[in-house]
């Protein structure tokens, strides 16, 4: 579902005018057409499929040890403020029958975290869509971020960072997962 962006612009009008501005004003005259442009942007991922990315037809018969990719940059918007928290997820899988490109695990990403989120539920949907995706043997997605609404409100914490953990299958069991963890945090 695209985002209607007329009616993000009437709404952003309607916000500026309820917090006391004038939204025609020379400054904020543009505001409403550039917030619905970017809306579409951010929310690009509502009603999409992640797993889809992981078609994996012309790398099936495939395996190896462990893929994982790290420092997976994205950005999200936190549902509770809709004020932005980015960060990196580092992926990892431990294949049974197939692969996939590399590229596409970016894609699950970026298509998961463009949808009004909490940090936990993105770093478990990720996870899933992998299962679903690619039925490996098992999952780790580690999940670390930054968030508006902390930093810019409330606790105004602008240093602070949030990790999440999200496990299936074999790497479940901690001793499986600490080897991954250990990659993860290995810099070079």
């Amino acid at each position: 579902m695209a985002v209607d962006g007329e009616r993000v612009a009437a709404a952003v009008r309607e916000l500026l005018a309820a917090i006391g501005d004038d939204p025609a004003r020379p400054g904020l005259a543009e505001t409403p057409r550039r917030v619905a442009e970017a809306y579409a942007d951010y929310f690009a991922g509502v009603g999409v499929d992640a797993s889809a990315h992981l078609d994996t037809a012309d790398l099936a018969g495939e395996s190896g040890e462990i893929v994982l990719l790290r420092d997976i940059e994205f950005r999200s918007m936190c549902e509770h403020h809709l004020l932005p928290f980015t960060g990196v997820a580092h992926v990892a899988y431990l294949p049974s029958d197939r692969i996939v490109g590399l590229g596409r695990i970016p894609r699950v990403v970026e298509t998961i975290a463009s949808r009004p989120q909490i940090q936990e539920r993105l770093t478990d949907e990720i996870a899933d869509a992998l299962v679903a995706g690619l039925e490996p043997r098992g999952v780790l997605v580690v999940v670390e971020a930054a968030h508006g609404c902390v930093a810019a409100r409330g606790a105004r914490q602008a240093k602070s960072s949030t990790v999440t953990v999200a496990s299936r299958g074999t790497l479940a069991e901690p001793i499986e997962r600490a080897e991954i963890m250990a990659l993860i945090g290995e810099r070079r």
